[in-house]
């Protein structure tokens, strides 16, 4: 089975790309982020003509996690537990393919002077308590999403150009490495060491075409979908056609049970 993440950066602006992309790549689950819009006015109907099941956590031009499966989607979550006053639409967990998944957006933090950078670490710090939680289980799981972390030097094109940016410091990267350390797999890694794999080019400045990237969307799995894993890909296509996201799909592909 492939599983896929995808920060899309407005679901109804990018429709049409979607749906060529789940024509041609079929993933079997796919994970959006940066909806944009709220559930009611989610694309449900043109995605459902695609064989899929949705599950979608909205709000009104920010954020926006969702959830496409070709199996039934058994929600559990549509918040990261941890504070219950974070209203920002950020993460959704459901069950599917007799696998556990979810959808995260994890917050830019920039600029790193403002309140955005103590939210970012304060939303991964849950992550990292929510992930010993799910651990527990000794389940197969898969949390996918734009992380908005660029774990090494070699998932970006320039190091030196990401010094003190939210994606890159080294309190981002302390707080990724505890979660990686719970014993999750960057599955991208597990299968590929090299550098100048990319899922993310800046819209400004020809990043594109200079391929001037950064890797920040991550497929992380439990130990249990890790021995399952059979393949791992970023599907540069979709950021070179019409009207793109500035990020690409990112897959694995699990053995299934």
């Amino acid at each position: 089975m492939k599983i896929a993440t995808w920060n899309v950066n407005s679901v109804k602006a990018r429709l049409p790309l979607l749906l060529r992309w789940l024509e041609e790549f079929s993933p079997d689950v796919l994970l959006l982020q940066e909806l944009k819009c709220i559930e009611e006015a989610f694309p449900r109907e043109e995605i459902e003509d695609k064989g899929y099941n949705i599950a979608v956590k909205g709000q009104k031009t920010y954020n926006g996690v969702a959830i496409l499966s070709k199996s039934p989607i058994e929600i559990d979550l549509t918040e990261l537990p941890g504070d219950g006053e974070d209203l920002q639409a950020r993460y959704i967990e459901g069950f599917t393919f007799n696998v556990r998944v979810a959808s995260i957006y994890v917050p830019n933090g920039n600029p790193v002077e403002t309140d955005k950078f103590p939210y970012k670490i304060s939303f991964m710090e849950r992550l990292h308590n929510h992930v010993k939680t799910l651990l527990s289980h000794e389940e197969a799981f898969v949390l996918g999403g734009d992380y908005n972390v660029i774990p090494e030097e070699r998932d970006c094109y320039a190091p030196g150009n990401w010094e003190g940016d939210a994606l890159y410091r080294p309190e981002t990267h302390a707080e990724w490495r505890k979660i990686i350390y719970l014993g999750l797999t960057d599955s991208f890694r597990a299968k590929n060491q090299e550098e100048g794999h990319y899922s993310y080019w800046d819209y400004q400045g020809g990043a594109w075409n200079k391929d001037n990237g950064i890797r920040i969307d991550h497929l992380l799995l439990s130990p249990h979908a890790a021995d399952r894993l059979n393949d791992v890909g970023i599907d540069k296509s979709p950021r070179g056609w019409e009207r793109p996201s500035d990020h690409t799909p990112v897959w694995c592909e699990l053995e299934t049970n």
